[in-house]
């Protein structure tokens, strides 16, 4: 049973400054340490410890270990794609047992009052969600993230993966795949035969396009480089792709597609996008481009809409794990060891990788 006897060192790797880099750390996850230090979490009656097998690396984790929003708290462990193995669990834990395969996601806490966390749509909770790494819980603590040993979290953030479906796997789904997911749920994106448009083909966008063939949809891809075009068509199955630069083919697209999921982050004149949507069509901004250009005689005569997401709720998270494993859809990883974590960040920045960097923390996070 979990309980106040979660002593042991969690060893990670932690940013120490606005540097970024990465170095081996130590810290304790103790009910006695967090009461006074303020940074760890303590294991409660409902908590469920898990030894991290695997975690995902996200660009979120360079924003963060760079300090780009001003408000890191120095040492940050990131990581917020994570897989692993139960250890132990609280007296009242019901959906979980030791040895149970599961996986912590972007946050771990909220409010479970308001409307949205009733609606199992905690993401939204309306007093802010509690981060995963770098968020200050409920209790006060500081929580780090999933380049660790183990970590500790409430029964209904922590999610059971399906048996099976591999745990090196199962962990981009939890921020890349649940991210790309939740739009085309909410808007009616699983219905055979509609159109997708995937703008960007990294991390986010790859598992766009699995979920659009898994769905049955017609996918067409959009990047800004002829280079992608095999890997889009032959490997991930994409029905077309196109350069966006390509004037005619773009023209040739208009008002042809259902609806387009926007995965970039760079600034990117929106109005060639939204021309190829038809009556009624939406673009989801997932990136976080610093900023939208467009004409509203893109959107108005055709009543188009863009709208923003982020990632999903705990309902959703789970339906969408038993989702990947019944129709066997699987994220591209390149499998790495704890000590390249910097390279992996370098890398990202870079877009050097198909298409997640998995850390592989178990085999390879020595203790300190």
């Amino acid at each position: 049973m979990a309980s106040e006897s979660v002593k042991d060192n969690c060893v990670a790797y932690a940013a120490r400054d606005t540097s970024g880099v990465l170095s081996p750390y130590a810290f304790t996850r103790s009910s006695e340490n967090s009461k006074h230090s303020k940074l760890n979490r303590s294991a409660r009656e409902d908590d469920v410890v898990l030894d991290i097998k695997y975690c995902g690396v996200c660009h979120a984790d360079v924003v963060w270990t760079k300090n780009y929003h001003g408000r890191t708290k120095y040492p940050v462990v990131p990581g917020h794609e994570i897989a692993g193995v139960v250890r132990e669990v609280g007296s009242k834990v019901t959906k979980f047992k030791a040895g149970d395969h599961v996986g912590v996601g972007v946050y771990v806490n909220s409010c479970r009052e308001c409307e949205y966390c009733n609606e199992g749509l905690e993401v939204h909770c309306v007093k802010g969600t509690v981060y995963t790494y770098d968020g200050i819980d409920t209790d006060g603590t500081v929580t780090k993230g999933g380049y660790s040993s183990f970590y500790v979290v409430n029964e209904r953030y922590c999610y059971s993966i399906p048996d099976g479906y591999p745990l090196e796997l199962a962990a981009p789904l939890l921020c890349a795949g649940i991210s790309v997911y939740t739009p085309m749920m909410r808007h009616n994106m699983n219905q055979p035969g509609k159109s997708l448009g995937v703008v960007g083909l990294g991390g986010l966008g790859h598992m766009a396009v699995k979920f659009g063939k898994a769905f049955g949809l017609k996918v067409t891809v959009f990047s800004t480089t002829e280079s992608k075009r095999d890997e889009a068509i032959t490997h991930l199955g994409a029905d077309d792709f196109v350069v966006s630069s390509d004037e005619q083919k773009m023209n040739a697209l208009t008002k042809n597609l259902d609806f387009i999921l926007n995965t970039a982050s760079g600034d990117i004149p929106f109005d060639p996008y939204l021309k190829t949507l038809k009556t009624g069509g939406v673009l989801v901004i997932v990136g976080f481009p610093n900023e939208i250009k467009m004409m509203p005689v893109s959107l108005i005569p055709e009543a188009r809409s863009i709208v923003g997401t982020l990632t999903g709720g705990t309902k959703q998270t789970q339906e969408m794990l038993d989702f990947c494993a019944k129709n066997k859809v699987y994220p591209e990883v390149e499998i790495v060891p704890i000590d390249y974590c910097n390279e992996a960040l370098a890398r990202l920045t870079k877009k050097d990788v198909k298409y997640r960097f998995v850390l592989d923390v178990a085999n390879t996070l020595k203790k300190q």
